[in-house]
């Protein structure tokens, strides 16, 4: 096995040892757990650089990572099966979400409704991202540092700069993660780039005109973490910085610590944890950038371990939409989601399909499907996913003209009329990702029993056979799907409504990263042509959307939601799209409401007669939701009194 330590630094009574129900109570160990892998072993072979990486006495290439367990006490009173996250950014949600909670990220997460634990699951997290500030909340991975040092051209990197406040120092990382560090500050052939918009041209700044420094008490002193733009980082604009990289971790171990992680729990673990018990069956969930790193998992065919045994039989990617990540490459970083790079390159769709604009035609399963180790799939999308230029391409072929099905063994969710986060009352005004902030308030609509039905549903499909329901999301065949400037031409009759200009939507173009991207080396800036298909949910005559799982909220509304918002005048670039947020902008209650604000909208008066009849027709659709296998029959109450809320909090305004 390739995991050859777990040192324990945590083992406590979860949840101050709450039983939960006949499972009873539940402890969590916390760790460091070492691996030490075979880099020739041919199920690494699509790990990027890790013949450049240090080997010990043995020939293995030592990693570590974080890795957390919360587990029944007696393993013989839970359901065998493993359910094992990866932590978004390092932070441990999948409690959070399944159970509830509402909570930050902790150490420990709060037990919540006991979801997950009440059905027996373990529940385990793997750090995996090289370039986290690990403490005790976040979890992360020390990745192995590829000697390049023998390469005459061991390529550059390219770290992307997306201001929404006006700043003169921006840190040489994505977000607010560890630097990839300047390998010469006085670097000449480093070029920064500017564009307007996502999909603008860029133009070079002259070299003059930035250093790799940061400003420190009035000074401005040299760093090869940091770079300094003298005329500053304007808001709303889009930086690309390309540079020689002092390291080169080699992220793909991240996708190896998944793997070789969950194998140790399924089929090793007791000489290291004892009382784990058996696992029987593993599903891996992750949600937006590590939905993402699944999907990228499927594509590098990892599904194996080195000693030819399945890992997973189930995986459950949430937001994530079509595309991969910068998961394995050189000079990856994990956290980075719209530069066009790996992770923005075909395949989308789960089978082959003509691609007449990448000139190729494999899917993303089809090293698995050579492998015989295609783990059932399913995969849940909010609106924003489609927005933001990506998700149709998981079911459509790259020109929009026919629909492409799934894998035989997957499965698809659209939560209709959602964005990236379940929303929640009371409707919040706050910055999104990156301090970006949105014109309107955001979406209120909560998905999160959708998915609880999602992860039971796929459990379910693979112990009992049972086929989880149909897929769901816009079609063309159905005519369910249209283009996005024609959906937002559907809004120009709400009153005061601002759209985005639909020549600066997110878009998936064909990339050309250089010759050594077969080998995971990119060239940057990379060359950019044609733009692939991007489609989304037709809408009714309220902007709600018609294709997808459609919640009370859309079939009873009481507003109108949406996946997409656009970026508030104060961060820059009002005609752009703010990512992974929507909105909600409720009905008029009354007629006299109606008419004093010229809204086309029918009043919530108008569409029905009291709350009481409103409740009832929610409860209707909630109960078809639930025949349909779409909602748990547990979670009916929940999805019911969720509708009954936004209709109390539309009426309030008036």
């Amino acid at each position: 096995m390739s995991v050859v330590d777990v040192k324990i630094t945590r083992q406590f009574a979860y949840a101050n040892g709450r039983s939960f129900g006949d499972v009873g109570e539940y402890e969590q160990i916390d760790a460091v757990m070492t691996f030490g892998i075979d880099p020739n072993a041919p199920q690494n072979e699509r790990i990027v650089d890790l013949e450049y990486a240090p080997r010990d006495n043995e020939g293995l290439v030592r990693f570590t990572a974080d890795f957390s367990i919360v587990k029944p006490v007696d393993p013989e009173r839970g359901s065998k099966r493993l359910l094992i996250e990866l932590p978004n950014r390092g932070r441990r949600r999948v409690v959070d979400t399944f159970n509830r909670t509402d909570a930050d990220p902790a150490a420990s997460a709060a037990p919540g409704d006991g979801f997950l634990f009440e059905r027996g699951l373990t529940v385990a997290s793997i750090g995996w991202q090289w370039d986290v500030f690990q403490d005790d909340i976040l979890m992360g991975l020390e990745a192995p540092i590829a000697d390049l040092s023998q390469l005459s051209d061991p390529g550059q990197n390219v770290v992307e700069i997306r201001p929404n406040i006006e700043a003169k120092t921006w840190l040489l990382a994505d977000r607010i993660h560890r630097p990839m560090k300047a390998a010469d500050i006085d670097q000449q052939d480093a070029e920064l780039h500017v564009r307007d918009y996502e999909d603008g041209e860029g133009t070079i700044i002259p070299r003059s005109e930035w250093s790799f420094a940061q400003e420190t008490n009035g000074d401005v002193v040299p760093s090869d973490e940091h770079v300094y733009l003298n005329s500053g980082f304007l808001p709303g604009k889009y930086y690309q910085i390309i540079y020689t990289s002092k390291d080169a971790p080699i992220a793909g171990a991240g996708l190896i610590a998944l793997r070789d992680a969950t194998s140790f729990l399924k089929y090793d673990a007791e000489a290291l944890i004892p009382g784990l018990g058996s696992l029987d069956i593993a599903i891996a969930y992750g949600v937006s950038q590590t939905g993402r790193m699944l999907r990228h998992f499927m594509y590098d065919g990892l599904n194996v371990d080195e000693q030819n045994r399945k890992v997973f039989e189930g995986l459950l990617p949430h937001v994530a939409g079509a595309r991969r990540g910068a998961f394995n490459h050189r000079y990856a970083q994990p956290s980075n989601q719209s530069y066009p790079s790996f992770g923005h390159l075909a395949p989308y769709t789960d089978i082959e399909s003509d691609d007449p604009i990448s000139n190729q035609s494999a899917g993303l399963l089809s090293k698995l499907v050579e492998l015989n180790a295609v783990p059932k799939v399913i995969y849940t999308n909010s609106s924003s996913e489609y927005w933001r230029g990506d998700c149709s391409l998981m079911h459509t072929n790259a020109v929009g003209t026919a629909d492409v099905e799934l894998g035989s063994e997957s499965r698809m969710y659209h939560f209709a009329g959602t964005q990236h986060g379940a929303g929640i009352l009371p409707q919040a005004h706050d910055a999104g990702a990156e301090g970006a902030l949105a014109l309107y308030a955001t979406n209120v609509i909560d998905y999160s029993p959708l998915l609880r039905a999602a992860l039971v549903n796929l459990e379910n499909w693979i112990a009992d056979g049972k086929e989880p329901p149909a897929n769901a999301y816009a079609r063309i065949d159905h005519e369910s799907a249209a283009s996005r400037g024609d959906v937002l031409k559907a809004f120009e009759s709400l009153p005061d409504q601002v759209t985005m200009d639909p020549e600066k939507l997110w878009v998936m173009r064909q990339t050309d990263l250089g010759a050594g991207a077969d080998e995971g080396v990119g060239t940057y800036p990379p060359e950019e042509g044609e733009n692939y298909s991007c489609l989304v949910s037709a809408v009714d005559a309220d902007g709600n959307e018609i294709a997808g799982v459609r919640l009370p909220d859309l079939t009873r509304p009481v507003a109108t939601h949406t996946g997409w918002n656009p970026r508030h005048p104060d961060t820059g670039a009002p005609d752009q799209i703010v990512p992974m947020q929507g909105f909600t902008r409720w009905f008029p209650v009354s007629e006299s409401d109606r008419a004093n604000t010229n809204d086309v909208r029918p009043s919530i008066n108008e569409r029905y007669e009291n709350r009481d009849q409103y409740a009832q027709l929610v409860k209707q659709d909630t109960e078809a939701l639930a025949k349909a296998g779409y909602v748990l029959e547990q979670d009916a109450e929940l999805v019911a009194q969720n509708a009954l809320d936004r209709y109390d909090a539309a009426v309030a305004r008036s």
